[in-house]
């Protein structure tokens, strides 16, 4: 190969595909976003159809990697129907803040969980010929400035808390790809962190795979490639190609570095089958009855089902039941972002129980709205592209697009350069009813709407990036205007993009409604009073928790608080069903007779809250992130900006290895649900842990037992944790931490050992001056128990002698 050649092959060649060379054979292969779903080539709305899996916080909550590697098969498949053979996925980043955007598509705020589910993914997809991008490496826990700011770890929390997952997914599962984040470590963006890439990543853990950028997050050509990025995505290249080849001549970069990056795209072409089958097929949407199947049993087996005073399963013989709540008639099935797809379909959670009641036993009513935009507009929006930037001159192309919210991630028309466009989107509307509407308007760069020719929103002079589209957007703008039942107007967006960060997105959305008041609220009262079952459907939407914009709290949303207080007032029987990306406070947890959390369980949703909410399915889940009681509970509202969300373009992770329920611990602060927590239908008796090996020298593992009987009258799930306890050290170390599990699933009056095995690492803490993880000489107790606040038997075991294991990258001198 030329070096022109091996340049070529070092960036994309569009948004989503590498560069083919046909003078050699070499074809190109395709990427697909992932990890709840393979969306293919389309925009993040509309596109192909998909299969929409449940999000990474639920298979979290699964704690099951037998599950998990099966979803990663299946999701291979949907890879494939798009023509995909490298899956953007898995997510493993650690949950460090409670609000943090993207929690949702993460699996926990503990590295073991994390680490034994992404290799689980990984296996599944990897199996099914379809290369996994381990993502994002590292130190992604914020979407807030996340493509400038410099996430500051020391080397302990690091090892121990944020790199285990990576670890794992590379040495244990043999992932294919890894995804550089999009912020800086320490400084230096990780997409030219030598000692991330390099030394860590390809030397010390022997990575034989690819390290890729996330979209638009490479901006240098020699610190990138001497660093180990071997691609820079999307494509066309912006720091690579004739740069790349004249750094080489000029001795700026040795010809060897872009071999290896050159060998690595090469290898993933290989491993995915690229050289066997070069043509990339069509984008097909292919509805499986078997993913259908699993995306129904895995969405039951992730519901947390975190009270219950008796009334759930539910009996639903002969009696009215009042479904309310904004979430009751919309399928909240995935979150916002990258990772958005658009659905075979998606069943909402009154739909779900509606198939499974008598005409008339079942009554809606929202009550109140939770979204943060305005609804969308349905479209179809007919769109006049011109070449120039104040809406002039001949209409250079027309497109049509179905709905009211239009993405273009390259350039909107092949022959206008973006910073020559403008473009006139119009669509027509029909009010239900004649009332007040408010319009709401989001643009990346300035523009204005109209109605009938009237302007509604105008933000063409005072237009600013915000909370939208990866940060590229403006805080949503809002007009008002009177309008008439059945009179259809016209409905205008003006609009001229400017480049406001590093990703090249240009998108409008127009959104419209009239707001429910207090007439709506009083009414699902009524009805809730009426019935003799209330179940409020309430919680978020991709709209909170989303890719580029972290939470404003741990509230639910508008008026839901007030509403459940309300309805738990107006009926003594009502039961709660959330379903958000994270925790939320609940002030009126009291007041109800039953919660579950249910997250964001993929196109299946409704279906499998119905077969929890009446005991057709287990609710299988236990948290994987602790719910607080409120905000300031949390580990990194300290106070300090510094420590979160960030100043001056840096955040310190000031609280080290105490993430999540180590954190609560130190702090002595009862959480609102624990880590580890989840309620059952049946129960479970456990008997003591017992232990192969009571005196450990750090040879080989000791192999942990538990017997767990199911005592109950109905089949069930239990999920065994073991905690180590360390002795006094000469280091702060969390009071126990998580270091293996196992999921157990049941028959009434079976009986079953969870097994699991712990090495010399599960007793180590990172010695910074060391550069070696270190278990110290001592005895250290080992707890079996049902969450972190919840043991249920301990052994004592004997570490004989000081375990040093030594690693070679050192990130702080």
């Amino acid at each position: 190969m030329t070096l022109e050649e091996q340049v070529s092959l070092l960036a994309g060649a569009d948004f989503w595909t590498t560069v083919a060379i046909p003078r050699l054979g070499i074809p190109a292969i395709k990427l697909s976003d992932g990890p709840n779903g393979a969306r293919g080539g389309g925009s993040l709305i509309g596109g192909v159809k998909a299969a929409s899996f449940p999000v990474g916080i639920a298979l979290g909550a699964s704690w099951n990697p037998a599950l998990v590697e099966e979803i990663g098969g299946a999701l291979a498949e949907e890879a494939r129907s798009k023509g995909a053979s490298v899956l953007l996925a898995p997510t493993v980043n650690i949950q460090r803040s409670a609000v943090n955007g993207r929690n949702f598509e993460c699996y926990s705020e503990d590295p073991c969980v994390t680490a034994t589910l992404a290799t689980a993914y990984v296996t599944g997809l990897q199996k099914g010929g379809v290369g996994a991008t381990v993502k994002h490496f590292v130190g992604n826990e914020s979407e807030i400035q996340r493509t400038t700011m410099s996430s500051d770890i020391d080397d302990r929390a690091l090892r121990e808390i944020y790199l285990p997952p990576f670890e794992a997914a590379v040495k244990t599962a043999g992932a294919f790809a890894v995804m550089s984040s999009y912020n800086r470590l320490n400084g230096t963006f990780t997409s030219e962190h030598k000692t991330l890439l390099g030394d860590l990543l390809k030397d010390e853990w022997g990575f034989t795979g690819l390290v890729m950028s996330d979209w638009f997050g490479s901006h240098s050509t020699v610190p990138t490639v001497e660093a180990g990025l071997d691609l820079e995505m999307p494509g066309p290249t912006r720091d690579r190609g004739d740069k790349l080849v004249a750094a080489v001549r000029a001795g700026d970069i040795t010809a060897e570095k872009v071999r290896d990056a050159a060998r690595r795209v090469l290898r993933l072409i290989e491993r995915v089958g690229g050289f066997e089958a070069p043509d990339i097929p069509a984008e097909q949407a292919i509805d499986k009855p078997t993913h259908r199947a699993l995306i129904r049993r895995a969405g039951a087996e992730a519901i947390v089902l975190l009270k219950n005073d008796g009334i759930l399963p539910l009996d639903l013989s002969g009696r009215t039941i009042a479904a309310i709540g904004p979430n009751a008639e919309t399928a909240q099935i995935m979150g916002g972002g990258s990772a958005q797809l658009n659905p075979h379909y998606a069943i909402s959670p009154a739909s779900g129980l509606r198939s499974l009641t008598s005409e008339n036993q079942l009554r809606t009513g929202a009550g109140v709205t939770a979204n943060r935009l305005m609804p969308l507009i349905s479209g179809p929006f007919e769109v006049d592209v011109y070449g120039r930037p104040d809406l002039t001159g001949p209409v250079v192309e027309h497109q049509s697009h179905p709905l009211g919210e239009v993405m273009w991630f390259n350039a909107v028309a092949p022959s206008v350069a973006d910073a020559d466009f403008s473009l006139r989107a119009t669509t027509r509307f029909t009010p239900s009813e004649t009332a007040e509407h408010v319009f709401g308007l989001v643009s990346v760069g300035p523009s204005r709407l109209l109605v009938d020719g009237r302007t509604v929103v105008d933000i063409r002079d005072h237009w600013a990036p915000g909370d939208n589209y990866f940060e590229c957007g403006n805080r949503e703008a809002r007009g008002t205007i009177a309008l008439e039942a059945g009179r259809t107007v016209d409905v205008v967006v003006e609009y001229r993009f400017v480049q406001a960060t590093a990703l090249n997105f240009k998108a409008i959305r127009v959104g419209v409604a009239v707001p429910l008041g207090d007439k709506a609220f009083a009414e699902a009262v009524e009805l809730a009073r009426a019935s003799d079952i209330a179940i409020v459907y309430a919680g978020r939407s991709g709209e909170w928790d989303t890719e580029g914009n972290d939470l404003p709290g741990l509230d639910l949303p508008g008026r839901q608080d007030e509403l459940i207080a309300a309805v738990a007032a107006a009926n003594a029987n009502t039961v709660v069903v959330l379903q958000t990306g994270g925790p939320v406070v609940m002030p009126w947890l009291d007041k109800v007779r039953a919660v579950i959390e249910a997250w964001y369980p993929g196109q299946e949703a409704g279906n499998a809250i119905a077969d929890v909410l009446t005991g057709a399915a287990e609710p299988g889940g236990r948290l994987a992130q602790t719910f607080p009681h409120r905000l300031a509970d949390t580990p990194v509202e300290t106070g300090d900006s510094l420590t979160y969300p960030g100043r001056d373009g840096h955040v310190a992770y000031r609280d080290g290895v105490f993430v999540g329920y180590r954190h609560y611990e130190k702090a002595g602060i009862e959480p609102l649900f624990p880590f580890g927590h989840g309620l059952s239908y049946t129960s479970f008796d456990w008997q003591a842990p017992t232990v192969d090996r009571p005196n450990f020298d750090g040879e080989g593992v000791i192999t942990v037992r538990v017997r767990v009987s199911n005592s109950g009258a109905r089949p069930g799930s239990e999920v065994v944790q073991l905690y180590v306890a360390p002795p006094a050290s000469r280091v702060e170390r969390p009071a126990k931490e998580l270091r293996a599990f196992a999921k157990l699933h049941l028959a009434p009056g079976e009986t079953v050992d969870a097994t699991m095995t712990l090495s010399a690492r599960a007793f180590s803490y990172f010695d910074a001056e060391r550069n070696a993880f270190v278990a110290e000489k001592g005895r250290y107790r080992l707890i079996a128990a049902a969450s972190s606040a919840a043991p249920r038997g301990g052994i004592d075991i004997e570490v004989t002698r000081e375990i040093v294991e030594g690693v070679r990258a050192r990130f702080q001198d």
